[in-house]
C-alpha cells in the first residue's frame, strides 16, 4: 500500500471488506457500503460517542442503519472499532448461525440497535428514539441523559411513506438532537432513481422544519463541517444530503444498479483493489494501523462513558431513584378501581380507567394515539401533550400517522426507560403491521392498543369492522395478542402487557358495553380457562362472544344440555401451556367456537368436527344489537347453532 493517511486507508478497508464479503456470501450488497464510507469513518472517528467495551451504555449515541441492505458497512466499523463482531463473523456473512445476517438483526451486545432491512422502518424508528432521550432528559436532566440519534437512509427509505409521517412528526417536535444521512447515490434496483423520484428532497424536508445541508459525500472535511453544523442545531432535526457513487471506485460498476444487490466479482474486485492500492490476497485483509486508527477514536466514546459515570454516581437521591425505577424491570401489580360484577362497560373504558395507576406504578409508561385518544380512552395526564414546550408529558398526539406511530413506539421502547404504548381502532392495525412485526423480531416490549376490535363498533360500517385481523395477527411470532371478555380480564391483561420484557402485546379492547365477571386471578396469563363447567359441549369464546356464550350456556341447560364454557383471551399464551392443561380446559366433548370475526385458525382447537361461530364475510352499517342478530352472535342464535351441530 502507498503512504495513505489513516483516514483514507480506514474508508478504503471498509470498502475491501464490503466486497469480499459480498463475495465470499454470493449475496448481498456492496455498493452502498463502498458508497458511504467516508460518511461513517467521518462521524464514528470524529463525533460518534458509543463505547465498544460498554455497548449498552445507557447514554451513548445511537446508530441506526436503516438502509440495513448496507449492512456489511455496519458490520465493519463495528469489527474495526473493537466491538464483539470478530473478523471470522465478517467472513460468516450472511450464513447459518452467524451474528452478520443479510440485514442487520437487533443486539444491543454486539452494537446493532436495531433490526433493519424493511425501508423506512429504521428512519422512523430513529425519530422515537430521539423523542425518547428528548422527553427522558426533561425528566432526569442532561447530566445523566445527553446523547444524540445518528441514522444513515437511502432514497428507498425516502420514498417509503412511513418516512413522511415520521419526518413531519419529528420536525414538529423540533427534535435537534437527530441527524440523519442520506445516501444520495441517484441509483436504486431498477435503474436510475430519476425513473421515479425526482422531487426536491432538500425542499421537502424544509418544509418538514428540518435543517438541510447538501454536500459531496466523499468529501470528509465537506462531511465534518456539515455534521458539525448539525449539532449546533438545538431546535430542528437535520438531514445531511449526501451526493454519493454507490461502489464507489469500482472502475465499471460505480455508479450502476447492478453495484446494489449483488457480488461485484472476483476481476471487478481485483481491479478496484489494484486501484485503492490495497492488497488483493488474502481477502478480509486488515491493517493493525486501522484498529489502531478506529481504537483511539473509540476512546473519546470510552471517556464519555467514564465522565457519565462519575455523574450518575453523584447524581442526587430523587433522580437516582427515578432512574432505577425508569430503567428497572420490577414486577407491576394492578388493584383496578374495583370492577363490580354485573355492572356493564366496554373494555376500552375499563382500561381508560387503570391510566392513572399505571402511570404512577410505571414511571417510563408514556404513549398516545393516532388522533383518537378520546375514542381509544388512553390519556395518562389531560391536559398536557409531548411538545417542543413541554418535553417531560407522557401523553404523545401521534396524529392520524399509524404506521409512523408503530415505528416510533419501537424506537422508543428500543432506546429504553420507557414502557410505550400506540392505540388506534383495531382495523388500523393494517396501517401498522410492518411495525408490528418488527416489534415481534426485534423481541421489543411494545404495546399496541387496539379498540373498536370487532363487527360491534357498529355504524361505522364494513371500513372500520375488523374481520380478518385476529387470526393475521395471531399468526405472528412473538406477538401476544389479548382480548378480554370483560373488565377484570383487561386488567390483568394490562398487568401482563406491562410485565412481558421480551416481545409485543397487542390489546383489543371493545366499543360495546359488557357485563364484568366475576375475576379468576392468573387465569389470562394462562391464555384460556373454564368459566363454566359441563360435559356435553365445549363453548370456546374471546372477548365480548364469552358473555354470549355463557348467556347461551344457561339457555343450553334449559334444554338438559350441559355446556361447558372456555374464555381464550390468548391463544399464544394458552399454546404455551403444557398438554395436560389444555386438554383439561378444551375438554373431550365436542367443541363450539364463538368469535366475531375470520374463523381461520380455530380448527386448530375446535377440531375438523367443531363448530366455527364467526364471520367470514364483511361487516355491515348497523347498530351493534342488529348486528349480533343478523350475524348469529345472540345467545339464542348461538344455542340454537350448538343443538343443530350436536343432532348432526
Amino acid at each position: 500500500m502507498r503512504d495513505l493517511n489513516q483516514e483514507q486507508l480506514a474508508v478504503n478497508t471498509i470498502k475491501a471488506l464490503a466486497m469480499d464479503a459480498v463475495q465470499k456470501a454470493n449475496s448481498g450488497h456492496a455498493g452502498m457500503p463502498m458508497g458511504m464510507a467516508d460518511i461513517a469513518v467521518t462521524l464514528w472517528s470524529k463525533h460518534l460517542n458509543v463505547d465498544p467495551d460498554a455497548p449498552e451504555w445507557p447514554d451513548r449515541d445511537r446508530f441506526v442503519l436503516s438502509n440495513g441492505h448496507g449492512s456489511m458497512l455496519l458490520y465493519s466499523m463495528l469489527h474495526l472499532s473493537g466491538f464483539p463482531l470478530t473478523l471470522e463473523d465478517l467472513r460468516d456473512f450472511r450464513q447459518w448461525g452467524s451474528h452478520t445476517a443479510g440485514h442487520p438483526e437487533r443486539d444491543n451486545s454486539l452494537g446493532i440497535e436495531m433490526t433493519t432491512g424493511p425501508l423506512g422502518q429504521g428512519f422512523a424508528a430513529g425519530v422515537g428514539m430521539a423523542i425518547a432521550e428528548t422527553h427522558l432528559r426533561a425528566r432526569l436532566g442532561d447530566d445523566l441523559v445527553s446523547h444524540r440519534t445518528f441514522g444513515f437512509v437511502s432514497d428507498g427509505d425516502l420514498m417509503e411513506g412511513i418516512s413522511s409521517e415520521a419526518a413531519s412528526l419529528a420536525g414538529h417536535f423540533g427534535l435537534g438532537r437527530l441527524t440523519y444521512f442520506y445516501d444520495d447515490n441517484q441509483i436504486s434496483i431498477d435503474g436510475s432513481t430519476d425513473i421515479t423520484f425526482t422531487e426536491n428532497v432538500a425542499d421537502r424536508f424544509a418544509a418538514y422544519q428540518w435543517h438541510t445541508v447538501t454536500i459531496d459525500g466523499h468529501d470528509r472535511r465537506a462531511i465534518n463541517e456539515a455534521i458539525s453544523e448539525c449539532l449546533a442545531e438545538p431546535d430542528r432535526p437535520s438531514l445531511v444530503i449526501c451526493k454519493t457513487h454507490i461502489a464507489d471506485g469500482a472502475p465499471n460498476l460505480h455508479d450502476t444498479s447492478a453495484a446494489h444487490g449483488q457480488p461485484l466479482g472476483h476481476d471487478e474486485i481485483k481491479l478496484t483493489k489494484e486501484a485503492m492500492d490495497y492488497p488483493i490476497d488474502p481477502d478480509f485483509f486488515v491493517d493493525d494501523s486501522v484498529y489502531e486508527f478506529f481504537g483511539t477514536a473509540m476512546n473519546r466514546g470510552r471517556e464519555a462513558h467514564a465522565a457519565w459515570r462519575t455523574r450518575f454516581e453523584s447524581a442526587g437521591g430523587t433522580q437516582r431513584e427515578l432512574w432505577t425505577a425508569l430503567y428497572g424491570e420490577s414486577r407491576v401489580s394492578l388493584d383496578g378501581p374495583g370492577f363490580e360484577v354485573g355492572d356493564k362497560a366496554a373494555t376500552r373504558d375499563s382500561g381508560g380507567q387503570l391510566f392513572a395507576e399505571i402511570a404512577l406504578k410505571v414511571p417510563g409508561f408514556i404513549g398516545g394515539s393516532a388522533d383518537l385518544a378520546g375514542s381509544t380512552k388512553t390519556v395518562i395526564e389531560k391536559g398536557r401533550l409531548f411538545s417542543k414546550s413541554d418535553p417531560s408529558a407522557r401523553d404523545i398526539p401521534f396524529g392520524v400517522r399509524e404506521h409512523s406511530m408503530g415505528a416510533l413506539v419501537n424506537g422508543m421502547s428500543l432506546h429504553g426507560g420507557l414502557r410505550p404504548y400506540g392505540a388506534t381502532f383495531f382495523v388500523f392495525s393494517d396501517y401498522m403491521r410492518p411495525a408490528v412485526r418488527l416489534s415481534a423480531l426485534m423481541e421489543t416490549p411494545s404495546i399496541w392498543v387496539w379498540t373498536h376490535e370487532s363487527i360491534f363498533l357498529g355504524e361505522d360500517g364494513p371500513t372500520h369492522q375488523p374481520i380478518e385481523h385476529l387470526a393475521s395477527l395471531r399468526a405472528m411470532p412473538n406477538l401476544w395478542v389479548i382480548r378480554p371478555a370483560d373488565a377484570n380480564e383487561t386488567l390483568e391483561a394490562w398487568e401482563l402487557a406491562l410485565n412481558r420484557h421480551d416481545g409485543p402485546v397487542a390489546l383489543l379492547f371493545t366499543r360495546q358495553g359488557l357485563p364484568n365477571l366475576e375475576r379468576v386471578p392468573g387465569a389470562v396469563a394462562r391464555g384460556g380457562y373454564i368459566r363454566r363447567d359441563g360435559k356435553d359441549v365445549t363453548l370456546i369464546a374471546t372477548g365480548s362472544e364469552v358473555s354470549a356464550a355463557l348467556a347461551a350456556a344457561d339457555l343450553l341447560d334449559a334444554d338438559g344440555i350441559g355446556a361447558q364454557v372456555v374464555s381464550l383471551p390468548c391463544w399464544e399464551l394458552f399454546f404455551a401451556q403444557d398438554e395436560e392443561y389444555q386438554q383439561k380446559v378444551l375438554g373431550t366433548a365436542p367443541r363450539v367456537s364463538v368469535e366475531a370475526g375470520s374463523t381461520f385458525g380455530w380448527e386448530r382447537i375446535i377440531g375438523d368436527d367443531g363448530l366455527a361461530i364467526g364471520l367470514d364475510r364483511f361487516g355491515a352499517s348497523a347498530p351493534d344489537t342488529v348486528l349480533a342478530e343478523q350475524f348469529g352472535f345472540t345467545p339464542e342464535s348461538i344455542a340454537t347453532q350448538t343443538q343443530q351441530h350436536l343432532n348432526r
